[in-house]
């Protein structure tokens, strides 16, 4: 597509655009789509299934960050992640590598998935050490994979079903949770959830599990407070984290010392990230770009 200047907008649109998909996606974002999107070959996912819907869509950038908070709270988790995933030197290669997994399983040609599966099992592999408390843990346990799994699945349907452009109904959230299952049984997850009453009753049952660890609280202030946003992007990063803390179940603020105001949450909140959700959504379709981000 010609990129063609059709409003006064556009060059807003289309700078805001190539900061966030350089942030996601690399210094060449449309090359990265290309490669995900372009390459021949069957896919897992067929268009209409749930999983491209949910992904797809900007309502993801809330989500992603809920997951990380909860994931956060399992302490055998956190441990690996504050001791090999270097988010603080390196947070958004870290975001660019997960985009990438994400965007490869679930749109990419199967042989391409695979290998991302394959290097991802690789990296779990050299994942292993000892919590502050003492407790061994090792990246590839099928029990932390499913905790991270749960998190990431509960947390991506929330966003999405509170801030997606098109919401999924009973039936959909049933199939997306399947989808996801497809893909974390290759990662090597054991009997993951395949319906929504079986993923709260996971959720339910690694309850007594979490708690918040010194290590955790770190993170959630690192995220929240000290990101590593540009001064001029705060204040939208802020509606962004605010509407991602407000995703989070009420029984998680507490152990990672976050705020709970449920009216606010409700009305404030709530309109301020919807707002955000679509302004990032305008700005990832934009026609001067070729829309290199897909479904957003």
């Amino acid at each position: 597509m010609a990129a063609t200047l059709t409003g006064p907008l556009d060059p807003l649109r289309d700078g805001l655009a190539r900061m966030i998909m350089t942030k996601v996606a690399g210094p060449d974002p449309r090359a990265e789509r290309n490669r995900v999107h372009n390459t021949p070959g069957p896919r897992w996912f067929a268009p209409d299934r749930p999983i491209r819907r949910v992904h797809g869509d900007a309502s993801m950038f809330a989500g992603g960050l809920r997951a990380l908070l909860l994931q956060s709270l399992h302490p055998l988790a956190m441990a690996a992640v504050s001791a090999h995933s270097g988010y603080r030197g390196d947070p958004w290669g870290r975001l660019r590598r997960t985009s990438y997994f994400l965007a490869i399983t679930t749109y990419g040609a199967i042989p391409d998935a695979e290998e991302a599966i394959a290097r991802v099992q690789g990296v779990h592999q050299r994942v292993r050490g000892t919590s502050p408390d003492g407790v061994k843990y090792r990246a590839s346990d099928p029990h932390l994979l499913k905790w991270v799994h749960v998190a990431e699945v509960d947390s991506f349907l929330a966003a999405h079903q509170r801030y997606g452009a098109n919401p999924l109904n009973a039936a959909e959230r049933d199939l997306y949770v399947e989808d996801a299952a497809l893909v974390a049984r290759k990662l090597g997850v054991v009997d993951p959830p395949t319906t929504v009453a079986g993923l709260r009753q996971m959720l339910t049952e690694y309850q007594p599990e979490l708690r918040g660890t010194t290590e955790a609280r770190q993170a959630a202030r690192f995220m929240l407070v000290h990101p590593p946003v540009p001064w001029a992007a705060r204040p939208a990063y802020a509606v962004l984290t605010a509407a991602a803390v407000g995703l989070l179940p009420w029984w998680t603020r507490w152990p990672l010392r976050l705020p709970y105001f449920p009216l606010a949450e409700r009305t404030v909140v709530r309109a301020a990230g919807d707002g955000l959700t679509r302004t990032i959504r305008w700005a990832l379709t934009s026609p001067t770009l070729g829309e290199i981000a897909p479904e957003a």
